[in-house]
């Protein structure tokens, strides 16, 4: 099942993991103020998502958008790879449940490794903030980007690993 909380706790539950490697080391970057990493993330455009490689199959999107309403959130779930989601600035909300759980509404794979399912009133939320990571593996689908307490912009590095890494 999912992994979340702060960055120090996400890295210490998933350290026998070590295809993550590059991943935390990129994170640590990216949740440092006054690092590279952290002032490029913090210079995408509204709206904007930027592509970042890391080597050995692993990339980023950076990304900056408003969180959207419950309403117009969608489940998802990804086959090869996994999700080291990290909020960077601002907050946002965010819905976890099983794969098993739910039923599959659109395949978009393989072409873009993308799994959407129908809605599930059951699901766990979660709140995420700055310094915050959650970590997805296939079996969890889940709903991101979704407005939490606080209106604003969200700054967010999605880590995507291999599963097979």
């Amino acid at each position: 099942m999912a992994l979340f909380g702060s960055f120090s706790t996400v890295r210490a539950q998933a350290a026998l993991a070590r295809s993550f490697g590059p991943a935390f080391a990129y994170l640590a970057e990216a949740l440092t103020p006054g690092t590279a990493v952290h002032t490029r993330l913090l210079a995408v455009g509204a709206e904007q998502t930027e592509r970042i490689d890391l080597g050995g199959g692993i990339f980023v999107l950076e990304q900056a958008y408003q969180p959207k309403p419950r309403a117009e959130g969608r489940f998802e779930s990804h086959r090869l790879y996994i999700d080291l989601q990290a909020i960077v600035a601002g907050e946002e909300r965010m819905e976890v449940a099983e794969v098993d759980r739910l039923r599959l509404h659109e395949d978009l794979t393989p072409g873009r490794d993308l799994l959407f399912y129908e809605d599930f009133a059951a699901a766990s939320v979660l709140t995420l903030r700055a310094g915050d990571v959650a970590v997805f593996f296939p079996a969890d689908a889940h709903m991101p980007s979704l407005t939490a307490g606080t209106a604003g912009l969200v700054r967010k590095a999605v880590v995507k690993v291999p599963v097979a890494g």
